[in-house]
């Protein structure tokens, strides 16, 4: 394919590399003539491992030019914009260069009126690249072009490796012309391809980086309360990398209701308080119970906001196949709606079943007294009784009992992660 790719920086100047020794023919654009004469030699702006080797031999065999003309743009099928995205002083992405860059391709592309793929590898909040079509849909270029949201994951260092074996290639678009090119481009790189939203996609990078910041930060708070209790902090998060059931893996990361339980809330607290014991700053593990709260206040307004007199609530264990009420969110649910005058229903199969004793029976018992007689054994009942209707974990029993749910009456599906209402 014939490629243009603007912004020479770590992302621009290893795509390039990497699609040129792939067989593509490439023309790499940027303004600063200082990085487009070293490209145009076969050497890199920076330092990255193997990089020079790539420029060199595909300057050697014609298959990569570097300019500063995005006019050359003109000559291409497709245009993988890769330039800077900076902190501006609010925090936010400054898209300046991606705007400017789209307004110079569009200018290139204006005479020609030829079909072209325009392609966003920057990154940016999520809208971005419907602003970017927008601005060609102003030059009245819009059917002619074909737009995507390809998000990178290279790390310097290690950039051309990353390059070649992805966890997967991410192709954020609706467009099947846009599609059809990316996969075409990189036919060549192992990986799974996956295609979304360019919205969902534009959001993954920021999200993707923020996780590798979290772990981070978790893992050096990790290390210095270990080190105030004499531990080897290190030995301590070996043995937790090698849980790749729990630990490493995708168990918990899916957006849903809070957290609860007789274990997580407990441990969490006990970490934290011995960091305070011990003058140990850890943030990131403080915040996870204000989180937490946050996600419960925000699920108890959404059922308030529908002004009900009957809520059916369907789950009070803190999750799934238990009927263990320990700090469930769901109980502290029932108990606001309560306190609020509502009057509650509440279908749990496994809680309903059960025979509650010890310490699982005397919390509930604390916070909503008489919960038996809030009970129900068959929701259908209740169905046109109720004024809205919660759901505060995934359950096949949920889905089945509230099949006949009357199209009126509100569902609040609090285990798909945002408490809103449908």
């Amino acid at each position: 394919m014939k490629v243009a790719v603007f912004g020479l920086g770590y992302v621009g100047a290893v795509t390039a590399a990497c699609l040129a020794r792939d067989g593509h023919s490439v023309v790499g654009v940027d303004v600063n003539p200082d990085k487009v004469a070293l490209v145009a030699r076969g050497r890199s702006p920076f330092v990255e491992p193997g990089l020079d080797e790539l420029l060199v031999a595909a300057v050697a065999a014609g298959t990569l030019t570097a300019t500063t003309d995005s006019s050359a743009v003109a000559t291409t099928e497709i245009s993988l914009i890769s330039v800077g995205t900076p902190s501006s002083p609010r925090g936010e992405h400054d898209t300046l260069q991606v705007i400017a860059v789209c307004r110079e391709i569009a200018a290139a592309l204006s005479a020609s009126q030829r079909e072209h793929v325009i392609v966003l590898r920057s990154t940016v909040p999520p809208g971005t690249l419907e602003r970017c079509r927008e601005l060609f849909l102003a030059e009245s270029l819009d059917e002619h072009i074909h737009y995507a949201f390809n998000p990178e994951f290279l790390r310097e260092g290690s950039a051309i490796s990353d390059y070649d074996h992805p966890a997967y290639t991410i192709i954020g678009t609706a467009d099947p012309v846009a599609e059809a090119a990316l996969r075409r481009l990189y036919a060549g790189v192992n990986g799974p391809v996956l295609t979304v939203a360019p919205a969902v996609a534009e959001l993954v990078k920021s999200v993707a980086n923020a996780w590798h910041a979290t772990k981070i930060a978790f893992a050096n708070e990790v290390g210095r309360l270990a080190q105030a209790l004499d531990v080897d902090g290190r030995a301590v998060m070996d043995v937790i990398v090698q849980d790749a059931k729990l630990n490493v893996s995708p168990a918990y990361l899916m957006p849903g209701y809070a957290y609860g339980g007789s274990c997580l809330p407990k441990d969490t607290r006990g970490l934290v308080f011995q960091g305070r014991e011990r003058g140990v700053a850890l943030p990131l593990l403080e915040s996870l119970p204000a989180s937490n709260r946050a996600q419960m206040d925000l699920a108890a307004e959404a059922v308030l906001e529908t002004r009900p007199r009957h809520v059916l609530v369907c789950g009070l264990a803190f999750k799934h196949g238990t009927d263990d009420l320990r700090e469930s969110p769901a109980v502290s649910l029932v108990k606001r709606l309560i306190g609020e005058g509502c009057e509650v229903r509440i279908f749990d199969a496994d809680v309903c079943k059960s025979h509650l004793v010890g310490t699982n029976l005397a919390y509930i018992r604390e916070h909503v007294p008489h919960f038996e007689a809030l009970l129900v054994d068959d929701p259908a009942e209740w169905l046109d009784w109720a004024d809205v209707a919660v759901v505060t974990y995934g359950s096949p029993d949920f889905t089945a009992a509230l099949h006949e749910l009357p199209a009126a009456t509100p569902l609040i599906d609090l285990a798909g992660g945002s408490p809103t209402v449908s």
